[in-house]
């Protein structure tokens, strides 16, 4: 046990000192502890109409009135804007993808780094479908995609920027969303993120009702 861990009385557990670790330390407890995360395969086009699509696991829905959902999107090492930060930065607009696991190998290929101006859609074998309210395209494959405006984007120092857009528009397959605007897990069946290069799906699930005091 190294300096920056201690037990503590009850139990032996191992503790860190989060001002004491470097990013890369403090990035692979978080993301190995905070799971599952969803993932959103985001797609954005750029100035000159080309389009980009980039999976984000640092995601998640924030409000519903507003309808707001956050990504968390990194700047290359020399804090130049990635594409999808680029992007919304000059559009103002973006389109979360869920992920099922029928797309899973399909946003990995998205995943990889390719030169800026590749249409990572179709090295995928993607189809982009033409945005109803925004100039980003949504992907016919996903099983549901939200188009949004951004709302607010949050710098979190130079390496990081949290981007909130606001839900403009949504498309779901046939079957997902029944007349009481429930949806079917089963339809979607995402998958999440765990740490490293660990995935899982949502197929295992159980009910929890709400308790009811009196």
């Amino acid at each position: 046990m190294d300096s920056r861990s201690t037990e503590i009385e009850k139990g032996e557990r191992t503790a860190f000192d989060f001002t004491k670790l470097s990013a890369r330390e403090r990035y692979k407890l978080m993301i190995g502890t905070i799971i599952p995360r969803p993932i959103a395969l985001v797609t954005t086009v750029d100035e000159n109409g080309r389009y980009n699509a980039a999976p984000f696991s640092f995601f998640n829905c924030l409000s519903a009135d507003p309808p707001i959902l956050a990504i968390g999107v990194e700047n290359n090492p020399d804090m130049s804007f990635k594409d999808t930060g680029h992007n919304i930065r000059v559009t103002e607009v973006f389109t979360v993808n869920i992920v099922s696991r029928a797309i899973a190998e399909a946003m990995h290929v998205c995943g990889a780094k390719y030169p800026r101006g590749i249409d990572e859609l179709k090295e995928a074998g993607l189809t982009a479908m033409p945005g109803e309210r925004i100039a980003a395209p949504w992907i016919k494959e996903a099983p549901a995609a939200f188009e949004c405006r951004r709302h607010v984007t949050l710098e979190l120092g130079k390496s990081r920027q949290i981007i909130m857009g606001e839900i403009l528009f949504a498309h779901y397959q046939a079957g997902a969303v029944d007349s009481a605007m429930h949806v079917d897990p089963n339809v979607i069946d995402a998958i999440a993120r765990l740490g490293g290069d660990t995935c899982s799906t949502i197929r295992d699930r159980f009910e929890m009702l709400t308790p009811k005091l009196g």
